[in-house]
């Protein structure tokens, strides 16, 4: 851990593997502040959207990104993120979201101007950082890292029943689909591509619940908090 450099945790792994979850009950269980990365980058290309701005006018997403106004207030079970000040934590939640806040995050300069706003709290508080490049990229000297996976079956079918919960008429088939698209898009990036970082300890949450996962996580990271 660098000097100076405040207790941070980093949670990564695809959509669908429990990580959004884990997260936000260990950052309350240990009183940590939650940073819910991939929210930062859907509401970054929900702006762009707003803008009719297309995904492959790059100069003018950079331009959004390093102006846009991002903040995180409530608790870490049900966190909102404000979009200049307007709660916009339900609208980023689409599949148009999706997949268009990968695109966004293959931009490099996208990526530069959040990792700045990023790496800036994690110079302030103790943290639970949560995404696809915590352990790599951005907090490549955390102390504690996770990398959370499951098959891609039962990753869909935990989405499939999150939106099927909020109301949306969709088919396990398309969700399955729509995991893949998402996962091969991702580790193929040349710009920070999924992958668990060397230190990072992989959990395959297929078999596990909430619960079990929590517990594996804190019996890894209790042994340490003395330092």
């Amino acid at each position: 851990m660098r000097k100076g450099q405040r207790h941070i945790i980093t949670i990564d792994g695809p959509a669908g593997a429990g990580k959004s979850t884990i997260s936000r009950l260990l950052a309350r269980h240990l009183g940590y502040l939650y940073l819910d990365t991939g929210a930062m980058y859907r509401a970054v290309a929900l702006a762009a959207r707003r803008r009719g701005l297309n995904e492959s006018d790059t100069s003018a997403i950079v331009k959004l990104a390093n102006s846009v106004s991002l903040r995180f207030i409530g608790d870490p079970e049900d966190p909102k993120i404000l979009l200049w000040d307007k709660d916009v934590s339900r609208e980023i939640r689409t599949p148009e979201m999706d997949m268009l806040s990968s695109s966004v995050s293959k931009i490099p300069e996208v990526r530069q101007a959040l990792v700045g706003i990023q790496r800036q709290m994690g110079l302030s508080h103790d943290l639970v950082a949560e995404g696809r490049d915590m352990g790599t990229v951005v907090f490549p000297h955390a102390r504690d890292k996770f990398f959370l996976t499951a098959s891609t079956e039962v990753r869909a079918r935990r989405r499939y029943k999150e939106r099927r919960e909020r109301g949306e008429e969709i088919s396990l088939d398309s969700v399955i689909t729509e995991i893949e698209s998402r996962d091969l898009q991702d580790s193929s990036r040349a710009v920070a591509p999924l992958r668990p970082s060397p230190e990072a300890i992989v959990i395959d949450t297929s078999e596990m619940d909430i619960g079990e996962v929590l517990e594996v996580i804190l019996m890894e990271i209790r042994p340490r908090e003395g330092e």
